[in-house]
């Protein structure tokens, strides 16, 4: 395990050398960040990450996105994942797939009062439509490893909430 200051990422190249596969589920909010930290959290890092990656020798890089990214959205966090989306595809690996999960169930450190509430709710619905509008956050684990562990099907493969909790049942 490395830890890096995503401010000097550069300085980190070592730390993404020599790795057949990247999983990134890098992400914040724009409630803790501001908007202008959560573009470069969700967007900038994530991105330099990957190129950092390709350079190292990465062939599949795997990245958690999220369920309506769009680059031309209205809506900030979509079109930043859109965004981001696109910038991962352009650095050119062998195999990209993004994952684009609807709202992750997971217990957090942080409180999220709105967010909790959300969570509580979800979690009532998707025991009559499970794959609808949520996924456990270790869904989207099994499924990011299944993805890494399956032999190639195209260079980019997007995979939506459906898939994703077929792919995380494996």
């Amino acid at each position: 395990q490395a830890v890096v200051d995503f401010e000097r990422l550069g300085e980190h190249a070592a730390a993404f050398q020599g790795h057949d596969v990247g999983f990134c589920c890098l992400g914040t909010t724009r409630a803790k960040a501001g908007a202008d930290g959560f573009v470069r959290v969700d967007r900038d890092y994530v991105a330099q990450a990957a190129e950092l990656a390709r350079a190292g020798g990465c062939k599949h890089f795997i990245l958690q996105s999220s369920r309506g990214a769009n680059a031309q959205s209205r809506f900030l966090y979509l079109r930043v994942k859109g965004e981001v989306e696109n910038l991962v595809q352009a650095v050119g690996f062998d195999r990209c797939t993004i994952l684009r999960p609807a709202v992750l169930l997971c217990k957090r450190q942080e409180s999220r009062p709105m967010e909790w509430i959300a969570q509580q709710f979800l979690g009532v619905v998707a025991r009559v439509f499970p794959t609808a509008y949520s996924v456990p956050v270790e869904t989207v684990a099994r499924a990011m490893v299944a993805c890494a562990l399956q032999p190639g099907e195209g260079k980019v493969k997007v995979l939506e909430n459906g898939a994703i909790h077929e792919l995380g049942k494996a």
